[in-house]
């Protein structure tokens, strides 16, 4: 400490009066400019931090506003009422879904047996997704939950691959539901077919 100190005082007999100055101004310019910088690198914090603040606030009070009102029109977009007899074609769909998220669909899709209940008919397919990314995950993911409403993802297992850990390996379960076809109509058409064959 002692040899700083002869050092320093060395260092200050040696240089003239103006230098002298100069050393005691830099010693109070150097402090008070980086207290200045961190006031103001602290202030735009706290305003970032209070923007995001009122914003979320704004957000809460619409959404809580918005529950408190409930639904105040009639519900346009009704899947039930929307919804056809013929069901979608699922290889189209998801060969779609594919396209959209970048990547050609390889993988063979295999469709279960159609299963009818409550005036509803789901017809499900399986199908596996190897080595995607995430971002490519994300993307089929999400046309083939929201291109259609009768489309619904009622599977998934995924793993990474052992062979590349940034890819996965995807099973997928991907249904689509339609409503079942009136008896009348059914039947109308095993009558005509019966009576061309006779």
């Amino acid at each position: 400490m002692s040899a700083l100190t002869d050092r320093a005082s060395d260092f200050w007999a040696r240089i003239s009066p103006r230098e002298r100055r100069l050393v005691v101004l830099a010693a109070i310019a150097v402090p008070l400019t980086i207290a200045l910088w961190l006031g103001l690198a602290i202030r735009d914090g706290l305003d970032a931090m209070a923007a995001r603040n009122t914003k979320t606030r704004k957000a809460l009070d619409t959404l809580a506003d918005l529950r408190a009102r409930g639904q105040t029109h009639a519900q346009v977009d009704d899947v039930v009422a929307t919804m056809g007899t013929e069901p979608l074609s699922l290889d189209t769909y998801l060969s779609n879904a594919a396209k959209k998220a970048k990547f050609e669909l390889k993988s063979t899709i295999t469709p279960r047996q159609p299963v009818s209940k409550g005036g509803f008919v789901t017809n499900t397919s399986t199908l596996t997704l190897d080595k995607l990314s995430m971002d490519e995950l994300k993307d089929f993911l999400q046309a083939v939950e929201t291109d259609s409403k009768t489309v619904a993802i009622t599977h998934i297992d995924m793993r990474r691959d052992f062979r590349d850990k940034d890819k996965l390996d995807v099973n997928l379960e991907v249904s689509t539901y339609s409503k079942e076809k009136p008896a009348g109509a059914q039947g109308s058409g095993s009558d005509n077919s019966t009576g061309k064959g006779g």
